[in-house]
């Protein structure tokens, strides 16, 4: 709560992620340009985007694989850009990721490569690693034989699955998915899209969600940011999107996608 005399804000109020100023870019070729952005603690908020608009690289650089020309980032109220060493080591055991083709380890299988990261972080027997593997794949909805098996024995939904379940092998605060449902048919995409309320709920999870599926974004995101001309032109519920007069958000909350997915205003 904030304490109405001082104006301080408790540790639930702090948001999960705070971005001021953000400039990213490629050589000349700029991305982002003073972008900033919220998200709050506990939520679930999609970011969409025409294409090159840096859905991913802002996802990228919130998670520290890409540096900011200028700008900071907060992550639980932490300066990103003053850690260094064990600091950033502790903030990069807060953060469970999965990129958009799951980046498992192909030579590894499934129990192992939850175990990945669990090894690089601490010194645990191996019996409880494969506890802890064991407890993640049930997590994530899958069945108890998958932990043996290689990536290329899974389904494409199975694979995300993994992959979900080495994102969460940390008990991380915040997860970053990145297009979690491409690739996925209609189905299986309804159902990871479950399985992340589902885990957003037992786990009190912040989830930051690039995605372009309107499906995903109207069941099961708390709010939407839209990014365009650099920044971040809107940050609001589905029905906030739905009134914004800007020609991309109307063209893509308005389309014939949209209507299919029972969203589009009237």
């Amino acid at each position: 709560m904030i304490k109405e005399e001082t104006g301080v804000l408790s540790q639930d109020d702090i948001p999960a992620i705070r971005i001021r100023g953000l400039r990213t870019q490629f050589g000349l070729n700029v991305i982002h340009k003073d972008l900033d952005l919220d998200v709050r603690q506990g939520e679930i908020i999609g970011v969409v985007g025409g294409s090159g608009t840096g859905k991913s690289v802002l996802l990228r650089t919130i998670i520290g694989l890409i540096k900011p020309v200028e700008g900071h980032i907060e992550i639980l109220g932490i300066d990103r850009s003053r850690l260094t060493g064990e600091d950033e080591e502790t903030l990069q055991q807060k953060l469970g990721v999965l990129f958009q083709d799951g980046a498992l380890f192909g030579s590894l299988t499934v129990a192992q490569n939850i175990q990945v990261p669990l090894k690089e972080h601490f010194r645990i027997p191996q019996k409880l690693l494969d506890e802890i593997a064991a407890f993640k794949i049930s997590l994530v909805g899958l069945p108890a034989d998958a932990g043996p098996k290689y990536p290329s024995e899974l389904s494409g939904g199975m694979r995300k699955r993994a992959g979900l379940a080495r994102a969460l092998a940390l008990d991380p605060a915040l997860l970053f998915l990145d297009e979690p449902t491409a690739g996925l048919d209609p189905v299986g995409a309804a159902s990871f899209d479950r399985v992340i309320v589902e885990l957003k709920k037992a786990m009190k999870l912040t989830v930051f969600l690039v995605t372009h599926d309107l499906d995903t974004l109207s069941t099961v995101c708390d709010r939407i940011a839209v990014l365009a001309n650099k920044q971040v032109i809107a940050v609001g519920t589905m029905d906030d999107m739905l009134k914004i007069n800007h020609p991309w958000v109307k063209e893509y909350f308005h389309g014939p996608r949209s209507r299919a997915a029972g969203i589009s205003a009237a």
